[in-house]
């Protein structure tokens, strides 16, 4: 197995791959081989595996990205349409109107994104904020998930980014951040 699967196997294991499919990395990577998914598209590969090994759409979805770094049609980071991304996401004790706020307001998102160039494009509370990144050469998405009145989990994407080092970077940059809005939007500031 290369290093891109081995990166996709430390979210999904082969056992929790093997229960939930019946088939482990290996397998799934062999038969897509033999069914000649390199010379395919992520949706095909996708479909493939839906309605031919009626594997579920999160679990086709999983094997396919993984299928896609083993052979090197991407890389880590790096979405089917060639463009490079990050996700990060944290549940907070907030509610979701709060952490739209977080993000929409410029006064409230300094204090947790004191050097973030974000110039906010949409926003609806207690839902989702897209924004454009450092003057618009990147961009953010944020979606946020109620659970309960008072309890959200706030999903961002930044997409658009340059190459595999700002995927790098900016994982960690969000890992961060994202301890700081948690910090500040459980303080109740």
């Amino acid at each position: 197995m290369g290093p891109a699967a081995r990166k996709i196997t430390e979210r999904l294991s082969d056992d929790a791959l093997t229960a939930a499919t019946g088939r482990g990395w290996a397998a799934w990577f062999a038969l897509l081989d033999s069914w000649g998914a390199e010379r395919q598209g992520h949706t095909a590969i996708a479909r493939h595996l839906v309605e031919e090994h009626g594997v579920s759409g999160w679990h086709a979805q999983s094997i396919s990205v993984g299928y896609e770094q083993e052979r090197g049609l991407r890389e880590v980071g790096q979405s089917s349409g060639g463009d490079w991304q990050v996700s990060a996401s944290k549940t907070v004790n907030a509610p979701a109107d709060r952490c739209t706020a977080a993000f929409a307001d410029e006064e409230l998102r300094r204090r947790w994104l004191p050097d973030g160039e974000l110039d906010v494009r949409t926003h609806r509370p207690g839902r989702s904020v897209t924004a454009d990144w450092d003057g618009g050469t990147s961009r953010i998405e944020v979606y946020l998930t109620p659970m309960g009145d008072a309890k959200t989990r706030i999903g961002l994407g930044h997409t658009k980014l340059p190459d595999a080092d700002a995927v790098a970077a900016y994982k960690e940059f969000w890992r961060e951040r994202f301890g700081e809005l948690k910090t500040f939007l459980e303080s109740g500031a």
